[in-house]
């Protein structure tokens, strides 16, 4: 399988630190930029290789309450950075040089402003890396997906606590990765996170518990997969929580030593005090997905929705609590989806790395349209992230998007670039 955008890549011979001055963002309907948060449902950030260099920059947009983007005064911003994360004061990125996380902080207009920069590195570890991030959902600690060891071997998540003041981060603990290291997705509690991934030897459906201090440890208890014909195993990869209690998990049948038997489906959890989870999935009532080898999986702010992307496109889905998840949409896109965020006026931001291309959707149970101006040409498109606005740094409340209204024509999947 393919290693995806939120996964860890080996950075240290791609994006190097040589000075290049920042390009002009891509062509838009509207490429005015401004400096105006009147009227802003969310900004977006997206790193993105220069053109004809190995180093990289941030384009950064203004999502209007239908989902049209115009570029950020001064945009894009000349930091190297790879994957990106966060909290509505600091927008967190991976140096290119795999060896610091810096935090920029936002400004109310969007734009981005050097703050800290902190090393991963630990002595004792012989390796470490900047990689793929993520947040608990109070910003209180940012994670990061760590390769150290001999030859950077070995995975692990190391929680950093941000620094609210200056937002240089603090090393809470580290401990070992599920499988290859993929990032995790934190319950509505925020108490438990999981993740899924799947290997020749084994598959794993994982959780960890949060601790009061951010800490992550891993739960010992075990997930089973759903069952499945007599001669079927399941491969599951990629994990994503609703506002409540449980979890989806994309996975797909494997047969004769996981080859590949059938299209990947979506299996629903229903986690318990202690962090379990259990399942009424089966495979006659798990939905097949459309759009090939599953890329990414996003869950609504509202808990009703959950996303989709793969090598093939986007598709949507009702998320259904414990009962069986049932198809929403047909494809949305017909061009390969690496990541995806939501924001608080429901719209669905999906970057697309091959196509280079950023595509915005507003989507609810009853309708989905594409955005004005969508899809936005980033060259070089690497990671993205979406603040909604208003800025937001508070214990109670996620960095991220947590809820969603609109009401927009429902435009056929066929009529969609």
């Amino acid at each position: 399988m393919k290693t995806r955008a939120f996964l860890i890549a080996c950075l240290c011979g791609g994006l190097c630190t040589a000075g290049v001055s920042a390009q002009r963002g891509p062509g838009s309907s509207n490429p005015e930029a401004t400096n105006d948060s009147a009227g802003v449902s969310a900004y977006v950030y997206v790193s993105a290789t220069v053109a004809n260099t190995h180093r990289a920059q941030i384009y950064a947009f203004a999502a209007a309450s239908d989902g049209k983007l115009t570029q950020v005064a001064d945009a894009p911003f000349p930091y190297n950075v790879t994957f990106l994360a966060t909290n509505g004061l600091y927008l967190f990125g991976s140096d290119a040089s795999g060896t610091y996380i810096h935090a920029y902080q936002i400004g109310p207009e969007g734009s981005l402003r050097p703050a800290a920069s902190t090393s991963v590195v630990q002595a004792k570890n012989g390796c470490d890396s900047a990689g793929a991030l993520f947040l608990d959902h109070t910003g209180a600690t940012i994670y990061n997906v760590d390769y150290y060891g001999a030859g950077c071997s070995d995975a692990a998540y190391q929680a950093f606590a941000v620094e609210k003041t200056t937002g240089s981060l603090r090393l809470v603990n580290q401990t070992p990765a599920g499988m290859t290291g993929s990032i995790l997705r934190f319950a509505g509690n925020n108490s438990f996170a999981y993740g899924a991934n799947c290997g020749r030897s084994k598959t794993s459906i994982y959780g960890y518990i949060r601790k009061g201090d951010g800490s992550l440890e891993r739960l010992d208890t075990r997930i089973t997969v759903p069952a499945g014909a007599s001669d079927q195993l399941w491969c599951p990869h990629l994990a994503a929580a609703d506002t409540t209690n449980h979890v989806a998990v994309a996975m797909y049948p494997t047969s004769n030593g996981h080859q590949v038997s059938g299209p990947y489906q979506l299996a629903t959890y229903t986690q318990d005090e202690n962090g379990t989870l259990t399942t009424s999935s089966t495979s006659e009532n798990m939905p097949k997905v459309a759009v090939g080898e599953v890329t990414d999986i996003y869950m609504s702010p509202s808990g009703k929705l959950l996303a989709v992307a793969g090598s093939n496109g986007l598709q949507l889905f009702r998320f259904n609590g414990s009962n069986p998840i049932t198809p929403l949409t047909g494809l949305l896109t017909r061009q390969e989806v690496d990541q995806m965020f939501w924001d608080n006026d429901d719209h669905l931001y999906a970057l697309g790395q091959a196509a280079g291309k950023l595509w915005v959707f507003t989507a609810t149970e009853e309708s989905f349209a594409s955005a004005p101006g969508s899809p936005w040409p980033i060259p070089g498109a690497q990671n993205i992230i979406v603040q909604p606005w208003p800025l937001p740094w508070s214990t109670t409340q996620p960095g991220a998007a947590q809820s969603a209204r609109a009401d927009v024509r429902n435009t056929p999947a066929t009529s969609l670039p």
